[in-house]
């Protein structure tokens, strides 16, 4: 293979950061917080129409549709993912544990509301297994089953008032759905989307797959026939599973063999439609199909009376109007809005920048946290819940050839015409039906453990965080659970930062790069010259570390010599004044020659072992805080008391800038010790050596 590698050479004086800023001629003018806050209050024609623009984007991008390239695929989409929506819908409400309806109404609101404020033109707004079920948690816990026991004369029993539960469960998913909606319009309003940062990939895959297994714990009693007691709080997984195994002997046969038919069946279909995917223009519907089948031959054999096989139940036809939620339920319910903001945001904003990469626009990530909160106060209203993106309709919706907002608009057409005219045709449909359709839709969440072993040969790190979030959320519910697995993340940047990487730099032969002395063999340390390096940043967390490494890697017991200074200098101090005092007693007049006086040299030269220079290369620091500056102005200090010099190279303009305000520099230091790079601050200490060594030969 050829030599591809250019010599070259720079011809260029050492440059200091004092230098730099002459020769850039660096701006000291700092716009006051007023004019700045002055600047963005002005209000012009040009400025209200981009703003009107940014903040209602259907206004931009409508004009321009362009009706004949992309009408077609969105019509096929938007019919798509509105089939798609009904038996989803109605299947995620069970997650929520509210009527199936209400999951036919959380695809029909929100997604009006998305096609107007929302920016990414390919996800799919809807119901979603993980934001319904921790609906389900909340539901559950402020609307047990135990509040509403009536008695039955028929039976001699307590049986539960099932519309007055279904009715208070309706008014808590829709407080907490209108509270996290609040939440979200307020974070997007002051530019808080970057929030979504803090949920890295490994935490968010983590983090659905744990839920998972909440869904599927959840819809357990759907498919066996049993009606276990609900837990809440930490545990309450473990709790179910145990309840659900001492009632397994409790089992409906034909509901267990509904369900079994209908996972079976739903497998096969969909192997189908991937086999089939590229010679077929539209996915097969599996789920309608599973749906349509599943309540016509519950109709015929009557499965609810014969078998005892539960069933959807009545489903009113047309739209229930806007009530506001009950206003009571909020201090409740705070904490838990607060979680669903933030998931429903994470998992809609990853999957809407997937798209936008890999179709050339941008998503608004600030705008996308607005939308999805409009989405959700509006949809508190109408008596919705929380919302957020489905990734097996985005790709539905994508792969149909939709192409923008337009194949969600339609999609909520087709809902609407469900409501209005057909909905009541599903009252047979058995729920064992519904739980096999959310069975089957996360066997993609469940591929996600197959990222264990990837992530641990990649980056072990983020694989622990992937099995402490699964491991979190199985054991502490998906609100708490996202808590605590967002708090272990940034626990292991702590950890990382704490536990860096301290190195000793050299130079590589011929060249001015510097790399570490243990990595390379070719690498050799610049005679005289120690220079120093550590992965992390330089703050509070590790600052004393800072210093106690670079002691290690020098072999200076800085501590010890400067004890050992003390110690001679108070010794000498001890010994003047004892002369003094035999000076003033043997009398005034006397020659200093003529007295017995003991003198102590308290004037240390540097230990020929010790190096001439120490280079601090801050390249890696992209922020000092108070602590981190006290220890560099320590180590400069503390190094220059015994003869060895300490210069920083590598310094961001924002850490001079810390170094600036945070009061580094003085009359002894100036900015002629910070070199933006290496090569000047080891041509700078050669370049002093050699002066110091001219100025002792003049001396002789």
């Amino acid at each position: 293979m050829a030599d591809l590698t250019m010599r070259y050479r720079v011809h260029r004086r050492i440059l200091d950061e004092g230098a730099v800023d002459e020769i850039g001629e660096k701006s000291e003018v700092h716009t006051p917080v007023f004019e700045k806050v002055k600047t963005s209050m002005r209000c012009s024609a040009p400025r209200l129409k981009s703003f009107l623009l940014s903040s209602i984007p259907v206004l931009s991008w409508l004009p321009r549709y362009p009706i004949r390239e992309n009408a077609i695929g969105d019509l096929i989409s938007g019919l798509s993912v509105g089939i798609m929506q009904l038996p989803q819908g109605m299947a995620y409400a069970l997650l929520a544990s509210v009527p199936p309806v209400f999951g036919l109404y959380s695809s029909f609101y929100p997604v009006l509301i998305y096609f107007i404020f929302g920016t990414s033109k390919h996800i799919s707004i809807g119901t979603f297994a993980v934001t319904s079920v921790m609906i389900g948690g909340v539901t559950d816990r402020l609307a047990p089953d135990s509040d509403f026991m009536i008695w039955s004369n028929v039976s001699n029993s307590s049986i539960v008032d099932i519309m007055s539960r279904d009715a208070a469960r309706v008014q808590v998913a829709a407080a907490v759905t209108f509270l996290s909606g609040i939440f979200q319009i307020l974070l997007g309003l002051v530019q808080f989307g970057f929030v979504v940062t803090y949920l890295s990939e490994p935490l968010v895959r983590g983090y659905t797959t744990g839920a998972a297994i909440h869904v599927i714990v959840s819809q357990l009693k759907y498919t066996f026939g049993i009606n276990p007691v609900r837990y809440s709080g930490p545990l309450s997984l473990i709790y179910t599973v145990l309840e659900m195994c001492y009632l397994i002997p409790q089992t409906n046969i034909g509901t267990l063999v509904v369900s079994a038919v209908t996972i079976v069946c739903l497998i096969l279909a969909k192997e189908l439609n991937a086999y089939l995917s590229k010679k077929l223009p539209v996915p097969i519907p599996v789920e309608l199909l599973a749906v349509t089948i599943g309540t016509v031959v519950s109709w015929q054999v009557n499965l609810e009376e014969k078998y005892g096989v539960d069933v959807v139940g009545l489903i009113p036809s047309g739209l229930q109007p806007p009530v506001f939620p009950d206003v009571s339920l909020f201090g409740q319910v705070i904490g838990d809005a607060f979680a669903l903001s933030v998931v429903g945001y994470g998992i809609a904003i990853s999957l809407g920048r997937i798209f936008a990469i890999k179709y050339g626009y941008k998503v608004d990530s600030n705008q996308e946290l607005i939308a999805l909160g409009l989405c959700n106060s509006f949809g508190g209203i109408f008596q919705c819940f929380t919302v957020s993106c489905s990734m097996s309709r985005t790709m539905v919706q994508e792969s149909t050839g939709g192409r923008s907002q337009i194949a969600g608009a339609l999609s909520a057409i087709v809902i609407l015409f469900i409501v209005l005219w057909i909905g009541a045709l599903f009252e047979d449909l058995p729920k064992a039906v519904l739980a096999a359709i959310i069975y089957v839709n996360l066997h993609g969440m469940m591929k996600q453990f197959l990222d264990i072993p990837v992530l641990w040969r990649k980056n072990k790190v983020d694989a622990v965080i992937w099995v402490a979030t699964f491991i979190l959320t199985v054991l502490l519910n998906p609100d708490l659970g996202l808590a605590a697995s967002i708090g272990f993340s940034m626990l292991t940047v702590i950890f990382r930062t704490q536990l860096p990487k301290y190195s000793l730099l050299g130079q590589v032969p011929g060249t001015d790069i510097y790399r570490p002395l243990e990595e390379y063999n070719q690498v050799k340390q610049v005679p005289g010259i120690l220079i120093f390096r550590s992965s992390a940043t330089l703050y509070f967390a590790n600052a004393e570390m800072y210093q106690d490494a670079l002691g290690k890697k020098s072999d200076i017991d800085i501590a010890k010599i400067l004890s050992a200074k003390k110690k001679l200098e108070a010794k000498r101090k001890r010994i003047e004044k004892e002369n003094a005092k035999k000076a003033k007693k043997n009398g005034a007049n006397m020659e200093p020659e003529q007295m017995d006086i003991a003198v102590i040299e308290t004037r240390t030269a540097r230990e020929p072992s010790y190096p001439e220079c120490i280079i601090l290369d801050l390249s890696p620091v992209n922020f000092l805080d108070t602590v981190g500056i006290k220890a560099l102005r320590n180590i400069q200090k503390d190094y220059s008391e015994i003869g060895i010099d300490v210069v920083l190279a590598g310094c961001q303009t924002g850490v001079v800038d810390n170094l600036q305000t945070g009061d580094f520099f003085n009359d002894n230091v100036t900015k002629s010790c910070l070199f933006s790079t290496i090569h000047d601050a080891v041509l700078y200490c050669q370049s002093a050596r050699k002066m110091d060594e001219e100025d002792i030969m003049t001396q002789f």
